[in-house]
């Protein structure tokens, strides 16, 4: 057993709905001996209970859950330079926090699982962590990636959207870079958008479907014309960061009208006017 090489789960559960995981996900759960969590403090304890509402669902035994706290980390440098250099320093320490729990929680032989938001493809620092790990030889293990359903995707659906519109690409960009430039012949993805980005590009003609907290109960969705309804999500934003503590949000623009591919399913009469819905009731203009 002592010869036996740890192997770690890397899985992809969701935007935060237990119901996004996959069978394949759900089959990797159920494999692992022990499933490491980092906190991120008081304020984003929702997303820890979040993660124990997920085993719960799909777990029919008992599971061991080791904590540790998220270092942490510098987010108020936008020069490039320093932004990169700050995330660097931070997945470092990360990492330290990483191969303790592997070497000392997980025994030779055993399978731990690091639960990742969305999927671990898309703006999710635990992959490059690991390669980081295994490059100090420190601790020996193995790992696999189950792929999850993202925050995107998850954003498109509820606005019951495609992400393409025919022969055009699609950008997607932190928020933070939309002020460097972006293609304009592009559907933009805009992640990570701590500072409204979005509110620059009013007067240019842009349409909007955003979602905060996605797949879970205290979802935010709004649709329309940017011109419109950017004010609304603003205030929106602001109130629920003040309710939570923290927001996650993910939106898709597109230059409208939004009316080419999308229809709604009453009748097929294309969306024209903005809308939200908050915590799954919908609201119209008013």
């Amino acid at each position: 057993m002592s010869d036996a090489p740890r192997h770690i789960l890397v899985i992809g559960m969701g935007a935060g709905d237990p119901d996004h995981l996959t069978l394949a996900a759900v089959k990797a759960m159920r494999r692992a001996d022990v499933f490491f969590v980092l906190g991120k403090g008081k304020e984003k304890d929702a997303l820890t209970r979040l993660r124990r509402d997920i085993l719960d669902e799909h777990l029919t035994g008992p599971y061991r859950v080791v904590d540790a706290e998220d270092p942490w980390r510098d987010r108020t440098q936008q020069d490039s330079g320093r932004y990169a250099s700050a995330v660097r320093d931070w997945r470092h320490r990360r990492a330290d926090v990483c191969e303790r729990l592997i070497s000392e929680e997980l025994a030779p032989g055993q399978c731990g699982a690091f639960l990742v938001w969305g999927d671990p493809s898309l703006y999710d620092s635990t992959l490059a962590i690991l390669d980081d790990i295994r490059g100090r030889e420190t601790v020996e293990f193995g790992h696999t990636v189950i792929p999850g359903i993202s925050s995107v995707s998850a954003l498109a659906a509820r606005h019951r959207v495609t992400l393409n519109r025919v022969g055009r690409p699609i950008h997607i960009t932190p928020g933070r870079r939309l002020a460097q430039g972006f293609p304009e012949d592009c559907d933009l993805v805009v992640m990570l958008d701590g500072h409204e980005s979005f509110t620059q590009l009013t007067g240019r003609g842009w349409w909007i479907h955003w979602g905060a907290y996605i797949g879970t109960p205290d979802e935010l969705l709004v649709s329309g014309p940017l011109d419109e309804v950017a004010g609304r999500i603003s205030r929106l934003r602001a109130e629920a960061r003040e309710r939570h503590g923290w927001i996650m949000d993910t939106y898709l623009l597109r230059q409208g009208p939004d009316d080419t591919d999308v229809s709604d399913d009453q009748g097929g009469t294309p969306r024209t006017g903005g809308a939200d819905r908050t915590g799954g009731a919908d609201r119209t203009n008013g």
